[in-house]
């Protein structure tokens, strides 16, 4: 496992997300998300909020099991692929497999997506619909349309509520079986969670990337029973791009009024390639003293050079960035230094390591007796940045 590493090379071309930090979520999948994020130059914080619990040994799945193979179903939804994979492997371990198999070869088999498609054909079984969405609203749409009086529906549960999905057919008049796999439980090591939230609420993360509901929800939960749950939605509606994989993902985050940014397709590589347009586009980009400069998470490029910078460095620039060409006074500036208290004399230490970290001390301007300033170069300089 990996935790805050930047991608190796540091002599090869920075990729699009050089100096940004992106936290990541997931418990399944994480190493695959972390490896991408990385080959394109983010530097990643993985804290799980979450992981899977199977219930091969779970009364609830055994018995949900040995309902449907003495009495066959009309539907059956598939709703994950590790979920339906895990369901055949507990009824083999049962002795139930084949005869599980056999009633679904005669039943209405609907998945939720590509990956649900690939389990059920390895189980040697076809679907017989699958919605282009990959979204439960859309299989409950069409159940609904077919007419469920009386029909028996069973539901391959995935470790999370399906809101209003069980109790919309029901209401319809069909007799579901609900089929629980898996749940999710807290992690058992909650430090890395903390540590992330700590990250977020401080601004050291640029992006949080979700890829199921239950960590969002769990992260959030998290951040509550911490105190910090203010803090934390502050952050992900100002500075910190919240990135979900898709839609039903985004609902934890939505419910609290967090706006998401998601891909068009429902996966990891887009969910990556997405991040990697949309922090570039929010960096500062200023001309100063000649030079480009443009001010990432934890890095500054200089004329596309790539100059990590330390957290204290990073909150001067900050500051001086919002009145770029403006005198930042010394009491000003030891405000936006975490922990600083009132020694004035941690400012221009901080100072002289951003200077010597940016490689171009000329960048920012001692005014004597006033404080510092960024050398805006007016001739090229937007009429946006003056008014900042």
């Amino acid at each position: 496992m990996y935790d805050e590493q930047q991608a190796p090379g540091a002599a090869r071309p920075h990729g699009p997300l050089a100096g940004f930090t992106v936290g990541v979520t997931a418990a399944r999948r994480a190493d695959e998300l972390g490896a991408l994020l990385q080959r394109r130059g983010a530097t990643v914080l993985h804290a799980p909020a979450l992981r899977i619990v199977p219930l091969a040994d779970d009364s609830e799945l055994l018995s949900a099991t040995k309902e449907l193979v003495d009495h066959a179903p009309d539907v059956v939804v598939a709703t994950t692929a590790i979920g339906f994979r895990g369901w055949v492997e507990a009824a083999d371990g049962w002795g139930l497999g084949e005869d599980l198999v056999a009633r679904m070869r005669g039943v209405e088999l609907l998945a939720r997506g590509p990956k649900v498609k690939g389990a059920i054909r390895a189980a040697g079984l076809t679907e017989q619909w699958s919605p282009s969405s990959e979204s439960m609203a859309e299989v409950l749409e069409r159940l609904l349309a077919e007419g469920v009086q009386g029909r028996r529906v069973a539901v391959q549960l995935h470790g999370e509520p399906l809101p209003g999905f069980v109790e919309a057919l029901r209401e319809a008049g069909a007799d579901v079986v609900g089929v629980p796999v898996y749940r999710w439980m807290p992690p058992e090591d909650i430090g890395p969670v903390d540590r992330l939230l700590d990250a977020t609420v401080t601004r050291g993360v640029d992006a949080l990337t979700f890829t199921s509901a239950p960590a969002a929800a769990s992260l959030l939960n998290r951040a509550e029973e911490r105190g910090l749950l203010p803090e934390l939605l502050d952050a992900l509606r100002r500075d910190v791009v919240p990135a979900c994989v898709g839609p039903v993902t985004a609902l934890p985050l939505q419910a609290r009024g967090v706006d998401t940014v998601q891909p068009e397709r429902f996966r990891l590589g887009p969910l990556v390639q997405l991040l990697c347009r949309e922090l570039p586009a929010r960096a500062r980009t200023l001309p100063v003293a000649g030079y480009r400069v443009e001010i990432r998470g934890h890095a500054v490029l200089v004329d596309g050079e790539l100059r990590p910078v330390p957290p204290a460095g990073m909150s001067l620039l900050r500051c001086l960035s919002r009145r770029p060409g403006w005198v930042v006074s010394r009491a000003d500036l030891l405000r936006a230094l975490p922990g600083a208290g009132r020694d004035e004399h941690a400012v221009e230490t901080a100072m002289t390591r951003l200077r010597s970290a940016l490689g171009a001390p000329k960048l920012i301007q001692t005014v004597v007796k006033r404080g510092y300033r960024l050398a805006l170069d007016p001739a090229s300089a937007d009429a946006k940045y003056a008014d900042v």
